[in-house]
């Protein structure tokens, strides 16, 4: 596991399997929102072959899409009138819940981190055993950050962690290594930690430790010391701030602006089964992704998700920062940042296959996926931009459709490029990396 504590791996994603497959009381038959939108006319022929299926969400801000699918009854509204979202204690019960499948009383789909469904579908996180999955719809782009402890803040790291250098050799010489947290192995904040680390310098395998940690636990871990920095999504880094724990040295748009985040992923026997009732889930999930992200609609989404069935956080953990208001905790704050997490607008619901291909890239980069593996061919078979094309026609959306699977070059915060035409240029110009 590329020098991941394996053993913390294990304990935390385990243990959460173990005493709880999943955190029940999550589902539209006991939250219920006002105004539900009016059900759509659905001709027989397009009826759902299901009404039902189960979905898993870790509570995090870029959840919001599947949360309000059911609070405000996008889903109902194409005839799924019996979706279950359900609460995941980390992605690790949420990698063993797709691995059941909901015949196993498991689940069927999830708000996941991009790069796990080609882990899952290649066995590489689920112990050889391949469970093929397919990416419907990117959920968010931007909104997560790196957080470090306070008795950091009078170095004044921000986007050079290279200020962290004479700490981390001192720790690493008395042989208690910096921790930094991540949420899963080769999962997006796991890369965005390790990016950040080494265009510092800092070999995030042999300098430091990297932990594994739940979303939920980020915080309550930093108070009790177990680790120096954290990368997570939203609203944990700014309800560190609130408790006066730490400070944001960064969001992660800093590193991409319009990074690629969150994905709406399904087993792929669940969607070749039943494609109409596929089809309705994706409508109702982008119906409810530019619901979120309209200006208006931002202190609701706040008020539904911080409810108990849902993240049981104050609203005020979480609506600031959808707004694009960022308190970094040490003195910078940022209004109306451009950074702000988006839902659908400028492209953010469309899985561009480039940006699939970047994350499988840096799981080669780290040791996660092989280098002889042909990326491109699993980002081909995974990722069904095609199906997603599909919904936005049907809901009127043909406009929002890219006219390319790629975005293009991608330049980060450190000035170096990904040519998606060219990963191997890009994989052979990082210093730092496993391979």
């Amino acid at each position: 596991m590329a020098r991941f504590s394996r053993r913390q791996f294990i304990f935390t994603a385990g243990a959460a399997t173990a005493g709880s497959l999943w955190l029940h009381g999550c589902s539209n038959n006991n939250t219920a929102s006002s105004d539900p939108v009016p059900a759509a006319e659905i001709a027989p022929e397009d009826a759902p072959e299901v009404t039902t299926a189960r979905l898993g969400f870790i509570a995090l801000t870029d959840s919001a899409p599947l949360i309000i699918g059911v609070e405000k009854g996008f889903f109902a509204k194409y005839g799924m009138t019996d979706v279950e979202v359900i609460k995941q204690a980390s992605w690790g019960t949420t990698r063993d819940n797709l691995v059941l499948g909901s015949g196993g009383d498991g689940i069927d789909g999830a708000h996941i981190l991009t790069p796990m469904p080609y882990l899952i579908s290649e066995g590489t996180v689920t112990d050889g055993r391949k469970i093929p999955m397919y990416i419907l719809a990117r959920l968010n782009v931007n909104g997560q950050g790196i957080s470090v402890a306070s008795k950091y803040q009078e170095l004044g790291v921000q986007l050079d962690s290279s200020l962290l250098r004479a700490n981390i050799d001192e720790a690493k010489a008395a042989g208690n290594p910096l921790k930094f947290a991540v949420t899963f192995p080769g999962g997006t904040h796991d890369l965005w930690m390790r990016y950040w680390l080494a265009a510092g310098g800092i070999d995030p395998d042999n300098d430091a430790s990297t932990i594994v940690v739940p979303p939920p636990q980020m915080v309550a871990n930093m108070k009790t010391g177990t680790m120096d920095a954290f990368c997570v999504g939203e609203p944990w880094n700014a309800q560190l701030i609130n408790q006066n724990v730490g400070y944001s040295a960064l969001t992660t748009g800093q590193l991409w602006q319009n990074h690629p985040e969150k994905a709406f992923a399904m087993r792929a026997d669940w969607v070749d089964q039943n494609p109409k009732a596929t089809m309705a889930l994706l409508k109702g999930v982008m119906e409810a992704q530019i619901w979120c992200d309209q200006a208006e609609n931002k202190e609701e989404m706040a008020d539904i998700i911080s409810k108990r069935a849902w993240f049981n956080v104050p609203a005020k953990d979480i609506v600031e920062r959808s707004k694009g208001n960022f308190d970094f905790g040490d003195g910078r704050v940022e209004n109306e940042s451009e950074y702000v997490m988006k839902f659908w607008n400028e492209n953010a619901s469309y899985p561009f296959k480039s940006h699939d291909l970047w994350f499988l890239t840096e799981d080669v980069r780290w040791g996660y996926l092989s280098p002889d593996t042909d990326l491109q061919a699993l980002v081909d078979t995974v990722n069904r931009e095609d199906l997603w094309r599909e919904a936005a026609t049907a809901i009127g959306q043909e406009a929002a459709i890219p006219a390319s699977t790629s975005r293009g070059v991608e330049t980060f915060f450190d000035g170096k490029e990904f040519d998606p035409e060219n990963p191997t240029a890009y994989l052979d110009s990082l210093e730092i990396k496993k391979v």
